[in-house]
Parts: structure tokens; C-alpha cells; sequence
């Protein structure tokens, strides 16, 4: 301990050396700082501070701008209270349509919804008929007749493509002959019979005739010519002069 209080200790008691000035040596000009005082931060301007932390939103933003009046004291103080969106302030949600309680004919009232689409009529609509596929036996279904037709076996029934006038298609209207014309070409539909989807009795309905309409209000999507071009009799044409 004695080391380190003469380490540290100030000795007063020795004098003080002075550099007198030497006239043999030439007069230099030293360069000095200047200080200013203005510069320096003394701590001053953070004095009396806390650690209150910034006010959001800014003093001077929109947000705070929009807010009530009684907010604008706890903004003075550094703090801001956010306000809570009272029920009416919010967004009504959309009437909640009224699905379930319409029926069909029946014109809706005057307080439902108004997103819900006009009424175009006021009559109640037709109920269809229904069409049920039948079951098809076994070895008849869309892929055995898909390779029916790619086996090269004569589906028409006929040599050679020809002029089938409407009294030559009423011939052949029978179970074991049956022809129709769709789009105005002829197909043998016999050997089509038992891969039927709707039955052999619902396509006998258009043997011997003209089956465009009837077939076009069943399944007007289904393309006829490719599901019938191995069958192709001929074309229909107008009865001769």
C-alpha cells in the first residue's frame, strides 16, 4: 500500500523549471486552437429530463390532428391515449340476405335485402323432367363401345354412303334396323343400342326420323359425330320432286 500512495501522491515540494526565452533562436509563430465555447455541450439543454418516450402519433400528425380535443391536453404532456371506435363510429356489417325464406313465385318484401337480384317473373318455375341413366350391362359402357368402333367391324350396315330421303328413313324403325338423322346425317343406330347411357328404350324414340330436336334438348354437348361416325349411313335429303 505504501507503493501505490507514492505513486499517486502529488509532490508539491519541488520547484517549478521556467523556459526562459532564447534570442538565438528565430521567432516562431506556433499555431493556436481556438475553443469555442458555444461548441462545447455542457449538458445544459438535457438537463431535468426523464426517459418519457417520444409521443406517437407526432405532435403535428394528421392522426393526432383527428382526434378529439380532449386529447390534445395529454399530447401537451408527452402521452396520448388512443381512442376505442364506439360501435356506431364503426362500419355496419351488410343485411344478412334472406335466403331461406324466399320461394319460388313469390315476390320478395319490401324490407329484404336489396343485394338480392330482382324477380323476372312471378310464376313458379316448371319442374323438369328427370332424366335417370339406366344400368347398362356388363361389357357395354363408353370404353367397349370406343373399342367397338376401333376393332374395324361394318357398323353401317351399308356398302356405300347415300341419299336417304325422309320416306326411306321411316323405314327403318325397328329394334333390329333402326335408323335416325342428327344434323342432317343418317347413322345406323342398332349396334349403338346397347351402350345407350339413357336405354335402348329412349333412343328407339327417334328411330325412323329426324332426331335433331330431341337431341339437342337432351344433350345438346354431346358431339354426335364422333360418338356415331363408324354407324354413318348417308344424308338426309328432301323428298324428290
Amino acid at each position: 500500500m505504501s507503493y501505490l500512495r507514492s505513486w499517486f501522491s502529488l509532490d508539491t515540494s519541488s520547484p517549478v523549471t521556467t523556459v526562459e526565452p532564447n534570442d538565438s533562436l528565430p521567432n516562431q509563430s506556433l499555431p493556436v486552437l481556438e475553443v469555442n465555447e458555444d461548441d462545447e455541450d455542457d449538458g445544459s439543454d438535457t438537463a431535468g429530463e426523464d426517459d418519457i418516450p417520444p409521443a406517437f402519433p407526432a405532435i403535428n400528425s394528421a392522426q393526432r390532428a383527428a382526434t378529439s380535443p380532449s386529447s390534445s391536453s395529454d399530447s401537451s404532456r408527452g402521452f396520448s391515449i388512443p381512442s376505442i371506435l364506439t360501435d356506431s363510429a364503426l362500419m355496419p356489417p351488410p343485411p344478412a340476405p334472406s335466403l331461406a325464406t324466399r320461394r319460388p313465385g313469390v315476390p320478395p318484401p319490401q324490407s329484404s335485402s336489396s343485394l338480392l337480384a330482382p324477380m323476372t317473373t312471378t310464376q313458379p318455375p316448371k319442374r323438369l323432367s328427370r332424366r335417370d341413366k339406366v344400368a347398362l350391362a356388363p361389357g357395354f359402357g363408353p370404353l367397349d363401345w370406343g373399342n367397338l368402333k376401333a376393332s374395324g367391324q361394318n357398323l353401317r350396315g351399308v356398302d356405300a354412303l347415300m341419299r336417304i330421303p325422309p320416306s326411306v328413313l321411316k323405314l327403318h324403325n325397328k329394334k333390329e334396323d333402326a335408323w335416325t338423322a342428327i344434323n342432317g346425317k343418317v347413322y345406323n343406330i342398332t349396334p349403338y343400342l346397347p351402350y345407350h347411357p339413357g336405354g335402348e328404350k329412349e333412343l328407339m324414340r327417334v328411330a325412323g326420323r329426324d332426331g335433331t330436336k330431341l337431341f339437342s334438348l337432351t344433350h345438346a354437348w354431346v358431339n354426335a359425330d364422333f360418338m356415331l361416325d363408324a354407324c354413318l349411313v348417308g344424308f338426309l335429303v328432301s323428298e324428290p320432286s
